[in-house]
């Protein structure tokens, strides 16, 4: 049987979580991104905040990356000023992705941005976020769900070739778009909701949460390029 490929995910890091008799600091991860990874074929593994100079040596380490979803990037990172609605930074996610999915991109690994993920994709390409958007979050903790169109042609519309119904939870979204970056998927009312860059490597963005749904498809894309990337297994001696 052929090794599953390694996909790593980035997590987060809370200063107070309480679980059963304990509360501290803990790195976490939503469930539903390690599982779909697993039902998509792959093996998963966290990846809390890190120097970003062990970037490279981390990537280098795995055949694909995701990029969680999680807090606001800091609208410093595209030379922005702070909208009063943009939530606090988190400094250490924001310096530790950035260089994960620079280092992703250097050596061609495939990666996946969700939600926040792709919204660093397009910041580390130079691009910008509009800091808030209304009609594409529901309560705090509590996932919408609204209707995805893929621009034809596009590794997203190969993946997904319908208009789908899709988990969401942001009120941000891209701008600008990074350099090289093509938009892949909208919504109804215009906003890029998948961005990707064209050529060899496999690249994408989603703007929604697919962990929290039950179509594979987006993740299953991922670890089988994740797949081509890793090569054939190891003989056996």
């Amino acid at each position: 049987m052929a090794d599953r490929p390694l996909v790593g995910i980035s997590t987060y890091l809370e200063a107070r979580t309480r679980w059963g008799v304990w509360d501290l600091e803990a790195a976490l991860l939503p469930a539903g991104y390690p599982r779909l990874v697993q039902r998509a074929g792959g093996l998963a593994a966290m990846l809390p905040p890190d120097t970003p100079d062990h970037a490279e040596e981390t990537v280098a380490r795995l055949d694909g990356l995701v990029i969680a979803g999680g807090p606001d990037v800091d609208p410093a990172r595209y030379g922005a000023e702070r909208d009063p609605r943009t939530g606090p930074p988190a400094h250490a996610r924001d310096a530790w992705e950035l260089a994960l999915i620079r280092a992703a991109l250097a050596a061609g690994t495939p990666l996946l941005g969700v939600c926040r993920g792709m919204q660093l994709l397009n910041t580390a390409l130079g691009g910008t976020l509009l800091q808030h958007i209304d009609g594409h979050t529901e309560s705090p903790g509590v996932f919408g769900r609204h209707p995805v169109r893929p621009v034809p042609g596009t590794r997203y519309a190969g993946a997904v070739p319908e208009e789908t119904s899709v988990p969401t939870h942001h009120h941000q979204a891209v701008d600008r778009l990074g350099t090289g970056l093509l938009p892949s998927a909208h919504a109804a009312d215009g906003t890029v909701e998948a961005v990707e860059l064209p050529g060899p490597h496999w690249v994408l963005g989603v703007q929604w949460h697919p962990e929290m749904g039950e179509d594979p498809r987006v993740v299953r894309a991922l670890v089988t390029a994740a797949a081509r990337h890793a090569g054939p297994p190891a003989p056996l001696t």
